[in-house]
């Protein structure tokens, strides 16, 4: 697919999957080291675990007669953390192929109602990096999980959980050397900026800038509605119809706040669901719903019925 092909882009809704790790860890009982739920694909048991989370979403799409993209449980699936975790080059690269090998699996033979996505995640932490990586040299690091993606059934990657520019540039160029169409994804605090301090509009519009617009659109992740509405609201300019995914945290604790939790906030589905609803007319193109950090299937289900209430 291109990115004009998308059928996520074409103005009908499209759900995905809540917050894949925190489910598995504190629903499932499942030990994910490194938060890497990619390393559940190694044994037989972790594959029917990986198949069961996504089964309700995917009812639920059903259901609501809705498109769903499929994002694949990569997250961590990238050099870094693969060899924090014993892996090899060789077997990483054959995990990133298992993973997109049972998004095609759980796809059947819906066609274009379901997306495959491959799910790219940050180089270092995913809330506060110790190490920041220039753009060519995020390019250089992504590049390997993008190549192999290419190289499968995706039908493009997503970049989650973005808190500084230069790594979603040498994504981004990184997906439009493979000829993936990519969507980027960033996270904010709790003042509506990235991590890094920069205003989210800016950010969008700095990556489009520097890349010619090749991402297929952004999206903001793993906050709360609470962190980023006012900036939305009060944004102006083009890069508010840039954005057409959201998967928000269940909980409207700070990063550094759910980074010493014990356990899971689960927060309020139906308040959830209604935030994603007010934010409708402020983000026009917003298409692709879902969840992040403690969300389940029934907090995607909430949105989904206060989206088409």
């Amino acid at each position: 697919m291109t990115p004009h092909t998308l059928p996520q882009l074409c103005g009908e809704l499209f759900l995905t999957d809540g917050g894949i790790e925190t489910s598995l860890i504190f629903h499932d009982g499942l030990d994910l080291p490194l938060f890497a739920a990619f390393d559940l694909l190694k044994s037989e048991q972790g594959r029917a675990a990986l198949r069961r989370y996504y089964e309700p979403y995917m009812a639920l799409a059903r259901e609501r007669g809705t498109g769903f993209v499929l994002e694949s449980p990569t997250w961590r699936a990238s050099p870094r953390w693969a060899a924090e975790l014993g892996y090899t080059e060789a077997e990483l690269d054959g995990l990133n192929r298992q993973a997109i090998a049972l998004m095609e699996d759980l796809r059947g033979t819906a066609g274009e109602t379901i997306v495959i996505s491959g799910c790219i995640g940050p180089h270092d932490d995913g809330y506060d990096p110790s190490e920041l990586l220039s753009a060519d040299a995020a390019q250089a690091y992504h590049a390997v999980q993008v190549r192999t993606f290419a190289d499968t059934a995706a039908d493009m990657v997503t970049a989650v959980t973005m808190t500084y520019v230069d790594e979603a540039l040498g994504i981004a160029r990184a997906a439009a050397d493979a000829g993936m169409p990519a969507a980027i994804s960033f996270t904010v605090e709790t003042d509506g900026r990235l991590p890094s301090g920069q205003p989210l509009g800016e950010a969008i519009e700095q990556v489009d800038a520097e890349t010619g617009g090749t991402p297929a659109y952004y999206m903001i992740n793993c906050a709360h509605p609470t962190h980023f509405e006012a900036v939305v609201r009060a944004g102006d300019g083009a890069w508010r119809e840039r954005i057409c995914g959201l998967r928000a945290n269940a909980s409207t604790k700070s990063h550094a706040e759910l980074d010493e939790a014990t356990g899971l906030d689960a927060g309020d589905p139906d308040d959830l669901g209604a935030r994603y609803a007010a934010l409708r007319e402020h983000l026009p193109n917003l298409t692709v719903l879902g969840g992040c950090c403690g969300t389940d299937h029934r907090h995607v289900r909430a949105i989904a019925e206060a989206w088409t209430r």
